[in-house]
């Protein structure tokens, strides 16, 4: 028998790619979405014949009740977050209330409902924050330096508590930084990748961006969403760190994504900003993905070179098909 998810945050990078990925192995997918004056449905357009869209509410429980009412679903794949770190300062409380105390409302709403759902919590490596140690893995202790990370924390914490408490099946899952041509244009991998296809098509003459030093575990998305799958089909429950173990900085993305479209001096091309520098930065985060390759038999396919060509290569052929 075929089973059934429902995913919340689906129209998110994340999210589209693993509605493609469990559609392709013959799921019944639900998708919650936010009720909003505007459709987010960029990333999820060509899945409108294909996954059943409802309308839920992290902050509100009765809403996320609802949605597992109708789904009645086998497993529930929480990605919904305010996602954007740098926005968390400016947001704080909705951050808090959304990123943290949201996934105590799924977890309860999936108690209420029925506690044999399998649950799975999207936790990130900003959690690792000042990194206590490098590379970080499921013992490190945490550190976070952003709104984000505290609220991530929360739901981390809270999903290892149900799971301890109610002998729920709750999984963790502390993914590193992880892109694709999906990814939302105020993330800065994704402003790169635009902003190099608008220079190459001569239709912008910069990029303004923060920090260039800032050093991160950058995977690709869809081989990351594969290892929720996982998480999921096991025998116990589990929290696992995913990353690929290397670390590049912005300056190598700018590097690899300018030579890409044939432009080796990309410095005269890049003005850094201050309004783009975090209060409190994170340098570098590196993860050890070892337990999840002997536990759940992952690893990293594709390679940050590639991830950033076809990043480039996506926003030069969206661009040119406007």
């Amino acid at each position: 028998m075929n089973k059934t998810a429902l995913i919340t945050g689906i129209n998110g990078m994340d999210g589209s790619h693993l509605a493609d990925l469990l559609l392709d192995k013959g799921y019944k997918v639900y998708g919650m979405e936010r009720r909003s004056s505007g459709i987010n449905n960029v990333n999820t357009i060509h899945l409108e014949k294909k996954v059943i869209f409802l309308k839920g509410d992290m902050t509100d429980q009765n809403s996320l009740l609802r949605c597992l009412k109708e789904s009645n679903p086998d497993e529930v794949y929480n990605l919904a977050a305010q996602s954007f770190v740098g926005e968390s300062w400016n947001t704080p409380e909705h951050t808090s209330n959304v990123t943290g105390l949201g996934v105590l409302r799924v977890l309860e709403a999936i108690r209420e409902f029925n506690p044999n759902i399998k649950f799975y919590q999207a936790s990130s490596s900003e959690m690792f924050g000042r990194m206590v140690e490098n590379p970080a893995k499921e013992s490190t202790p945490f550190y976070p330096r952003s709104p984000y990370g505290v609220a991530k924390l929360y739901g981390h914490w809270i999903t290892k508590n149900y799971r301890e408490s109610y002998d729920m099946f709750a999984c963790s899952g502390i993914l590193f930084n992880h892109e694709s041509e999906r990814r939302g244009i105020e993330f800065v991998t994704r402003k790169i990748s635009d902003g190099v296809a608008k220079i190459k098509l001569g239709l912008t003459d910069h990029i303004s961006l923060g920090n260039l030093d800032a050093k991160r575990d950058w995977g690709y998305a869809p081989d990351y969403v594969e290892a929720m799958w996982l998480m999921l089909q096991q025998e116990t429950p589990d929290d696992y760190v995913i990353a690929t173990g290397e670390t590049y900085s912005i300056r190598e993305f700018l590097n690899i994504a300018f030579h890409h479209v044939g432009i080796s001096n990309w410095e005269s091309y890049v003005k850094q900003d201050p309004k783009f520098m975090r209060p409190a930065e994170v340098d570098v985060l590196r993860g050890d993905y070892s337990k999840a390759q002997n536990d759940l038999g992952w690893k990293p396919k594709t390679t940050f070179e590639q991830l950033v060509k076809i990043m480039v290569d996506n926003d030069i052929k969206l661009i040119q098909n406007v």
